[in-house]
């Protein structure tokens, strides 16, 4: 008798748990469907000739937020939900505009005009040579020395429907960083109930001219917590293109089949990469290299996931780009601190969507030429839920 009194209590608890928490789900799909979009604007800092940054903080209906500053693009927070509910950061950055003004590994930043890199700083367009600045190793790095990340944006903010957004305008003049063509630049980051950011890139030049633009947020779904090894990541993929040991490209494609290089399964960071018997996790101190987009068509299309199992985020990345950079973050290395966290090795990874690296030397590689008369136009989106 006691047993079967335990047994109705326990069963009148489970009970009620229940009614309380579908109570909670509904209380928030209500709360939910009463907040609307908002995007906001505050001041980040001073640069130092005395002009000053602004932030904007983009928010969903759901209570996702982004934010972005005018000074370089730069996504400084972005937060997602994990498997009970909590929003946190997911994004490597700094709490202050400074951090970013100094040197540092590109957190967040829109990348320009060339993302990656191109072989000892030279292209040869039209028959004639360009030098850009040296500032990796003895190759040029995602634009140069004052690339598009050290810039200050127009901003205009968007409210449309149901969806916030920012564009961003900026004109490079003809010769900046060494690059030819006076190039119109716009990007537009927009954030949808979907709980997806998406970012398009658009521009023209009334000079030829080779581009290639990214977004170079390091992404950690722990929520800032512990490193990316336990991260599963798929990547539609069935070549990557392999490098030599300054990260410059062989000029040839390699199967990823049977190499550690092999995402089409959703497969952890940390599982393969340190086979340094792969001369190619060699010569990237781990992942540092190009995968070419299975089947892509210029359409936007999935083509990477990521999950980090503990907290349950999940996030998807489209694109219309042939290629996607996946950076493990090996030169991370302890010296960088923010948001309370220690930027160490492997503690955040970039999907940088884009074309081949030293595209421009490479002619058998799809071109990154634009010509006047053509307007850029390239898309990317990051869409997070919890699985």
């Amino acid at each position: 008798m006691k047993k079967r009194s335990l047994i109705f209590a326990a069963l009148i608890g489970l009970g009620l748990m229940s009614c309380s928490k579908t109570k909670n789900e509904k209380e928030n799909e209500n709360e939910s469907k009463t907040m609307t979009s908002t995007i906001s604007k505050e001041v980040f800092g001073d640069l130092p000739d005395g002009t000053k940054a602004d932030l904007y903080t983009l928010k969903n209906a759901n209570g996702m937020t982004v934010k972005i500053s005018n000074y370089g693009g730069i996504i400084t927070e972005l937060t997602a939900k994990d498997k009970n509910g909590k929003w946190e950061d997911v994004v490597l950055g700094f709490d202050s505009l400074a951090p970013y003004i100094a040197e540092n590994p590109f957190f967040g930043a829109l990348v320009g005009r060339f993302g990656n890199r191109i072989a000892n700083g030279k292209f040869t367009l039209d028959g004639k040579t360009y030098s850009l600045p040296i500032n990796n190793g003895p190759n040029s790095l995602h634009g140069g020395i004052n690339g598009f990340n050290k810039k200050l944006w127009n901003a205009t903010e968007i409210k449309k429907d149901s969806l916030v957004g920012l564009e961003l305008t900026y004109v490079s003049k003809d010769g900046e960083e060494g690059y030819p063509g006076t190039l119109n630049v716009k990007v537009t980051y927009t954030l949808s109930n979907e709980n997806g950011l998406r970012i398009d890139y658009e521009a023209t030049t009334d000079k030829n001219t080779v581009l290639n633009l990214t977004n170079h947020s390091y992404f950690n779904l722990t929520g800032l917590k512990r490193d990316i090894l336990n991260h599963e990541v798929y990547i539609k993929s069935d070549s990557m293109v392999p490098v030599n040991a300054t990260l410059i490209p062989t000029g040839k494609l390699r199967a990823v089949k049977g190499t550690p290089f092999d995402f089409n399964e959703p497969t952890l960071v940390g599982k393969r990469i340190n086979d340094v018997a792969d001369e190619q996790i060699k010569n990237g101190g781990g992942y540092d290299h190009c995968w070419v987009i299975s089947g892509a068509d210029k359409s936007l299309s999935l083509f990477a996931t990521v999950k980090d199992p503990e907290s349950g985020r999940f996030m998807e990345v489209y694109t219309t780009e042939p290629a996607v950079q996946f950076y493990s973050g090996n030169f991370l290395d302890g010296t960088m601190t923010g948001k309370g966290a220690t930027y160490a090795k492997r503690f955040g990874l970039c999907l940088e969507t884009e074309h081949y690296p030293d595209s421009p030397n490479q002619p058998q590689f799809p071109t990154t030429e634009l010509k006047p008369g053509e307007t850029y136009k390239t898309s990317t989106e990051y869409k997070f839920s919890v699985k």
